[in-house]
């Protein structure tokens, strides 16, 4: 996939003076032999200059993975660590930072062996806090030298969240549609989390359009359209002037991308973009999610940050849905009932007219825009890619800011159900545990809109630390509480 980050952790372990440096060395080498062992020697750095134990270790030991090209830290306290040098390591790296610590190996050498890394792990929290330094300490931070090597791999999807997120710009076109205020958010937090954002006119973008007619690259596009589709290429005279929208939309990120590296649209698709342009987008959209760049629909900005997020941290394809329409009583005691554990409340359909790409398909065919159809010519409303999604594990989630400029998120893990869904669009039947309830007292309490981002497997882990990170208070992250626990909203005597 392109428009994503590249990882690299630089490993640097520190050392208090009152304790034997031997200890961070041996303990450090033992990570990064367990790391190697494990995962491979790619994407992870062993600082060699120094064991900081000093402010002038802290700057050696900064500009070595500097120069190294590291874009993530890992802190490794292999004794009880010096909390000012360390802190300042942490401070002065510009990028994502962990902080982990060693555990004692055996009880046969607990004299001049002991490092108290757990002792020292406390004030460097304490240090870090005072500082005001944002820094990921895992759910248990002292480890075996393989089990710090377990931490520094789930700190990877965390730091590539951080980095891109740093290095974003979202481009938009058109304020959101007529009765849309939904997907409708304040740009402040983005600029708080350091992305850039560009705002466009339609009409930008129409003009762009109409000028890249008669493309040289139109027909090549169109080949890949038409094996990518195979028997579902349902309206192949369509596809042409979708290559053409997708080679605009293209051009339009590298020439206006700037000194951001990675890029996510939020794009139009109506009232009256189909009239104007002749099509709907979906497909493209689809298209260019699937290569790393997501495309929110009907100018959710928010919706498109989530995607990017979900795409670094999965390193795969998401989408983009509706929490769309609850499944029929009939369907559920047919398809769902006995066959699964899930009550009908936990299940529901997730929509969206056809922006899923066509691996997260369990069979795809271009059609067009039904709901739109029904007001417009059925020849504007072109350009969806329809099917079923594809069964398995997903977390679906967003992060949104409220009204008042507040950030706030959702996580909820499920499972796409192998169950037809006979519908129309880009369509699943999901099912969530505890679904009503999380439906009820995160989703509505919280004012979240109807869109949600989906990446396909369990991520909940990753994206959970992900927003702690970037700022998101812990108590504003709603996920799906397990029954028996009571959302603070919910009635006790339900």
């Amino acid at each position: 996939m392109n428009n994503m980050p590249e990882l690299k952790i630089g490993v640097v372990a520190v050392s208090r003076d009152c304790f034997p440096e031997s200890l961070s060395v041996t303990r450090r080498e033992a990570v990064m032999k367990a790391y190697k062992d494990k995962y491979g020697d790619e994407e992870i750095y062993e600082c060699p200059i120094c064991i900081v134990e000093s402010e002038l270790h802290m700057v050696q030991a900064l500009e070595d993975v500097k120069n190294a090209g590291c874009n993530a830290l890992v802190v490794y306290l292999g004794n009880f660590g010096p909390e000012i040098a360390e802190t300042l390591l942490a401070k002065h790296f510009d990028g994502p930072k962990m902080f982990i610590a060693a555990a004692e190996e055996t009880g046969n050498n607990l004299i001049q062996g002991r490092g108290d890394a757990y002792c020292g792990m406390l004030n460097a929290s304490y240090n870090l806090k005072l500082r005001n330094i944002k820094a990921y300490i895992p759910e248990y931070p002292v480890g075996t030298a393989e089990e710090c090597a377990d931490m520094i791999r789930e700190f990877k999807p965390i730091a590539r969240a951080v980095v891109g997120l740093n290095s974003l710009k979202i481009i938009s076109f058109g304020p959101r549609p007529l009765n849309f205020l939904a997907c409708n958010a304040p740009i402040q937090q983005l600029y708080n989390l350091g992305v850039e954002i560009e705002e466009n006119s339609e009409l930008d973008l129409f003009e762009a359009y109409n000028k890249h007619a008669g493309d040289e690259r139109i027909p090549g596009i169109v080949k890949e359209m038409e094996k990518e589709l195979g028997t579902g290429n349902k309206k192949p005279e369509i596809l042409e002037k979708l290559a053409q929208y997708e080679i605009t939309l293209k051009d339009w990120v590298e020439e206006h991308k700037g000194y951001r590296k990675y890029v996510a649209i939020a794009g139009k698709c109506w009232p009256a973009f189909q009239t104007q342009f002749g099509f709907v987008p979906c497909y493209i959209n689809s298209r260019l999610t699937a290569e790393g760049i997501p495309v929110s629909c009907e100018v959710d900005i928010y919706g498109t940050l989530s995607e990017f997020i979900g795409t670094v941290v999965s390193e795969d394809v998401v989408t983009l849905l509706d929490i769309n329409n609850t499944v029929p009583a009939d369907m559920y005691k047919e398809d769902i009932e006995g066959a699964f554990t899930y009550t009908q409340k936990d299940t529901f359909m997730g929509f969206h007219c056809g922006n899923t790409a066509s691996s997260k398909l369990s069979f795809c065919e271009m059609k067009y825009q039904m709901i739109m159809a029904r007001a417009l010519p059925e020849e504007v409303t072109q350009g969806t890619l329809e099917g079923d999604i594809i069964p398995g594990d997903i977390t679906f989630f967003r992060l949104q800011s409220t009204a008042d400029c507040k950030l706030c998120a959702y996580i909820a893990q499920g499972e796409v159900l192998p169950v037809a869904t006979k519908s129309f669009g880009s369509i699943g039947v999901f099912a969530i545990p505890e679904m009503g309830r999380f439906y009820r007292h995160v989703l509505i309490e919280g004012n979240y809109p109807h869109h949600g981002a989906v990446a396909f497997g369990n991520h909940g882990k990753a994206l959970f630390e992900v927003f702690k990170y970037i700022g998101v208070p812990v108590d504003e992250i709603g996920y799906n509480q397990p029954a028996g626990v009571r959302y603070p909203t919910e009635n006790p005597w339900n």
